[in-house]
């Protein structure tokens, strides 16, 4: 069986998920990352491991069940690490994954890209909303 260059490698991944395909399982990642309590997660774990309550303050008004939900897609799809701390009461704490560092830079941009730009959006918007 013939070896296959690094090259050869990426360009078979590259026909193998293809997201503009419809059945591309990529689709399903891309659709999880854009969400935005993911966006706001990771970014809130960008400063290490936090414990869930920390989480749920920083992340001003996300409700109980969509933290945990969006905390347990991460789990699930290796981007973030659950510790469960024997102690009274017993503590959890959630921290990115190496997988899941590898994402920061991109979540950050975005995160930051939106803060900057905002004002022009909200211009945008007023200019497009006017009645013609």
């Amino acid at each position: 069986m013939p070896t296959r260059t690094a090259a050869q490698h990426r360009a078979e991944r590259g026909v193998a998920y293809d997201a503009y395909l419809a059945q591309c399982p990529a689709r399903q990642l891309l659709d999880r990352i854009a969400d935005k309590w993911v966006s706001l997660a990771v970014n809130a774990l960008a400063d290490g491991p936090q414990r869930y309550s920390d989480l749920r303050r920083r992340l001003a008004s996300v409700s109980q069940k969509m933290l945990t939900q969006t905390l347990r897609h991460l789990e699930r799809d290796g981007l973030v690490s659950r510790t469960v701390i024997p102690a009274v009461p017993v503590r959890v704490e959630y921290e990115l994954t190496e997988l899941g560092r590898s994402l920061l830079p991109v979540m950050s941009a975005i995160k930051e890209w939106a803060e900057e730009h905002m004002d022009e959006v909200r211009a945008a918007r007023a200019v497009y909303d006017e009645p013609s």
